[in-house]
């Protein structure tokens, strides 16, 4: 994917520079809401980080203003059916810069890039307690399909989720 932009910040592929960064949101309580423990070290930070940086599609939230990444977005393929037209998002940022707009200024530029190409359906999920993200998704126009359970490998026990998904045709209409 090509750097994308929005007014407050910018996306791009995760560096060595990021450590700190990603430890400051990766160490907050709340990023538990998206399946993984909260890293209690830097040491931790750095082996995730090191897989984020090979993953080309885990991409970076940086603060334009502050040159600081703040977040992340993930667009992974299709985990259910392995359609090559059918995306899944994951995010988190960090508390300092939420209900700010920005992850909605994130999520549409994304949302614009992928239908822009052979995507069709983009889907998002979320805890059924995580009512931020509930929110978030909800006011982006996904349509809710149906509850689900996620297996978080991070707490070996699943959880009950919340399943939306975003079509191109949807997305034309709403956007």
């Amino acid at each position: 994917m090509e750097l994308l932009d929005t007014d407050r910040v910018h996306l791009r592929n995760f560096c060595q520079q990021d450590i700190d960064d990603m430890y400051e949101f990766c160490s907050q309580p709340e990023i538990e809401t998206v399946g993984w423990s909260a890293h209690k070290s830097t040491d931790e930070t750095k082996k995730v980080l090191e897989q984020w940086i090979l993953n080309k599609n885990i991409f970076a939230v940086v603060h334009k203003k502050e040159n600081k990444v703040i977040g992340y977005i993930a667009i992974h393929d299709d985990s259910e059916e392995g359609r090559s037209d059918t995306k899944e998002l994951g995010f988190a940022l960090n508390n300092q810069y939420r209900r700010q707009g920005i992850m909605s200024e994130v999520l549409h530029c994304v949302l614009d890039y992928l239908f822009s190409k052979d995507v069709f359906y983009v889907w998002a999920c979320c805890f059924q307690d995580n009512i931020s993200s509930k929110n978030l998704i909800e006011k982006m126009g996904f349509e809710f399909m149906q509850e689900g359970v996620f297996f978080s490998e991070s707490f070996k026990k699943e959880f009950p989720s919340y399943e939306y998904r975003m079509s191109k045709s949807d997305w034309i209409t709403v956007s």
